[in-house]
């Protein structure tokens, strides 16, 4: 770890400009490509640390711990007892726009130094609140020991907000930054974070680099430089790292955006207490028109269908982007402003005749009723719903920023053969005790100790079910969702 100012907040919808206008540059050449991970030959002289292999699991629960399988197209470092170095790319750059995904376990620090030069810091900062220069996403301090002790570190940015994901979740970072320009070998402009996108939402835009951060592998700017993957702290895997040299030129500063009356951006926020907020919202292949948007304290919120009892996404980051309601006619949709996973909109309950039945994607008539919701004392929502004559309770609560439980639970006896399901996917994975990776570490799904989920494999993929155990005085069913 290499050892703050906060930029200002840019609008939602010129972030968006950002991320997806065209790149353009005059300065150079235009090159894209991506580091190809066969073997080691993209890079400089690796250290013993470094491996290539097929696929690579950090540890959600023990500190500093990834294990690999062999095969090609993940990086992996695994500092140990010989030499352990950074690893520095044949390819060199000016101008880049880079993304990459990596994969971290508990505890675990790194970071990637553009042209070996300025570090974006890599770590576990998962559910973090109060955010510094060396959290993950972070511009690292610059360093001089010839200032007042406390001070040596400087100019270091914090992210602007945590949409960091859980230990051994594969995560993705994209970096749009400018070079520092030479005329005659005189600096004539510092070098510029254009912004940083952790998991899809822009956390830091428009930094001004005056001068290599701490633990440069050179003591002078220049115009190109290698990337520099860090070795030597934790261990990390990397994946599908690429490339492009036409970066956008422009300097962004959302603060300083005049709008017009008639576009001005509207957004929901949670300032203190949970937040329900009612509106149509659209998801992959489908309009939600009875959604729920649940906001809870440390940027951590869901969506849910109140027309089937349906989570059918969790998020991280900002909550909702309004202004599809009210600009212009309106057309009634809110959008989630932070990092989304998405899950299904089926119903979450069904009776299956046994257990390699098919889920339903919709339930018969009169099946499901819904009941509406109740607020308890610290304003979270229990959402209730009478299913196959049954009154059913689905409540979601947060842990601080991290992740949400949820437990269903009927008023009396529930139907026989009831199952909740947890999950479903393209891939479901139990990792240790309990705890199981969906579609390939996106997140977590963790059931207490004792609980014995069925994991199932159907035409779709896989599912995760609970069965709803029938008792005369009602029952309950719980996991949780950690990402």
């Amino acid at each position: 770890m290499r050892k703050n100012y906060l930029l200002k907040t840019a609008t939602a919808g010129l972030l968006f400009a950002i991320v997806s206008s065209p790149i353009m540059s005059s300065a150079q050449t235009a090159a894209s490509g991506q580091v190809p991970l066969d073997n080691l030959s993209a890079f400089k002289s690796p250290s013993a640390n470094w491996s290539i292999a097929g696929s690579a699991v950090g540890d959600f629960n023990k500190a500093n711990t990834i294990n690999k399988k062999d095969g090609t197209g993940v990086l992996v470092t695994i500092p140990g007892k010989s030499k352990n170095e950074d690893i520095f790319t044949n390819m060199e750059h000016g101008d880049i726009d880079l993304s990459f995904d990596f994969m971290m376990p508990k505890e675990s620090n790194s970071g990637v130094y553009l042209q070996g030069r300025y570090e974006i810091q890599l770590t576990d900062s998962w559910g973090k609140d109060a955010l510094t220069n060396s959290d993950l996403g972070a511009v690292y301090s610059r360093w001089d020991e010839s200032r007042p002790n406390g001070q040596f570190g400087y100019e270091g940015i914090a992210p602007r907000l945590n949409v960091s994901r859980a230990p051994g979740l594969w995560q993705n970072l994209r970096i749009i930054f400018q070079a520092p320009k030479f005329d005659g070998g005189k600096k004539v402009a510092n070098a510029r974070v254009v912004a940083i996108i952790l998991n899809g939402v822009t956390i830091t835009e428009n930094a001004e680099l005056t001068g290599p951060t701490r633990g440069s592998a050179f003591a002078e700017e220049a115009a190109t430089g290698p990337l520099r993957l860090q070795g030597d702290h934790g261990p990390v895997a990397f994946k599908n790292i690429k490339y492009n040299t036409k970066v956008d030129p422009r300097i962004v500063d959302g603060s300083r955006r005049v709008w017009d009356d008639d576009d001005k951006p509207v957004t929901i926020d949670v300032k203190g207490e949970p937040v329900v907020f009612r509106s149509f919202v659209d998801i992959p292949g489908k309009r939600v028109t009875h959604a729920a948007s649940i906001g809870y304290p440390h940027n951590i919120s869901f969506g849910y269908d109140l027309d089937n009892g349906a989570i059918y996404q969790v998020w991280k980051g900002g909550f909702l982007d309004a202004s599809p309601m009210w600009l212009s006619r309106g057309d009634g949709n809110s959008k989630a402003l932070g990092s989304v996973i998405n899950l299904s909109d089926a119903s979450s309950l069904a009776v299956l005749d046994d257990v390699n039945a098919a889920w339903p994607d919709t339930l018969a008539s009169l099946v499901y009723r819904p009941k509406g919701y109740e607020l308890d004392a610290q304003g979270y929502p229990t959402f209730k719903y009478i299913f196959n004559g049954v009154h059913v309770n689905d409540k979601v609560t947060p842990t601080e920023g991290k992740s949400l439980t949820r437990v269903i639970s009927t008023d009396g006896p529930a139907p026989k053969n009831v199952y909740a399901r947890a999950a479903v996917a393209n891939d479901i994975t139990e990792v240790s005790d309990g705890l199981y990776s969906i579609n390939n570490f996106e997140y977590y799904v963790q059931f207490d100790k004792g609980t014995k989920p069925v994991l199932r494999t159907t035409a779709k993929g896989k599912e995760l079910l609970l069965p709803v155990k029938n008792t005369d005085k009602g029952t309950s069913v719980q996991y949780t969702l950690i990402w």
